[in-house]
């Protein structure tokens, strides 16, 4: 990777969703507003400095450029557009995450 971009794989998310009251969502329902998703770093460039390899990450997908390599789908994103850091080595927070 390059400069400060870091490289990602999307989480694989289940296709049907269940609520905080039980109800069943589809996958193909739309939700309403913006939609942040995790992704897990996989590859940083050389001037990234808030996260590392293994690291979950919040992102916007709207903001993002694939790419295929050796048959998997990954990410490539600047560290300017996460919105949040999920790691075990953040142990002096209270929920793990770095906003």
């Amino acid at each position: 990777m390059l400069h400060d971009r870091v490289l990602v794989v999307l989480d694989r998310e289940a296709g049907e969703r269940k609520s905080s009251g039980g109800i069943l969502i589809p996958a193909t329902a739309a939700m309403g507003g913006k939609r942040l998703s995790w992704c897990r770093v996989v590859g940083i460039g050389s001037l990234v400095r808030s996260v590392q390899v293994d690291d979950r990450v919040l992102f916007d997908p709207e903001d993002k450029a694939e790419v295929e390599v050796h048959g998997e789908i990954y990410v490539v994103l600047r560290e300017r557009d996460l919105h949040a850091v999920a790691a075990d080595r953040l142990g002096d927070s209270p929920t793990g995450l770095y906003l």
